[in-house]
């Protein structure tokens, strides 16, 4: 079963994901804040992380930074608001798979999710 790492700072988004995630099929674990997330990222090795870019104390470019230094190949996908468009160039020059502007749709994002974590 592949294991999907959601990292976002808002409780509503990462429950919304981590119900349709699960239904796919994927075993779900989720962070707030980049601190979890690095740690979850270090004991579980996600197969795939899917990255909100604001996220206060330590943001989305940091974090991607921390988790491909440690896993290169892992797959990640961004997830940012419209404003944040100089980020996902730089997001993409670190290695960030995919992303996605907020507010997006669920569909879509399940759809390259499964393909981004295909085997």
């Amino acid at each position: 079963m592949k294991q999907l790492l959601i990292v976002d700072d808002q409780q509503g988004i990462r429950l919304l994901l981590n119900e349709v995630f699960k239904r796919e099929g994927y075993t779900t674990f989720l962070a707030a804040n980049g601190i979890e997330a690095l740690d979850i990222a270090e004991r579980v090795k996600p197969d795939g992380v899917l990255l909100d870019m604001k996220i206060p104390g330590m943001d989305g470019i940091e974090i991607l930074k921390r988790i491909k230094t440690r896993t290169p190949d892992v797959p990640v996908l961004m997830m940012t608001a419209y404003g944040e468009l100089d980020l996902i160039k730089e997001a993409m020059d670190l290695g960030a798979s995919h992303y996605f502007t907020k507010p997006f749709d669920i569909y879509e994002l399940r759809d390259a999710v499964n393909e981004m974590l295909r085997d």
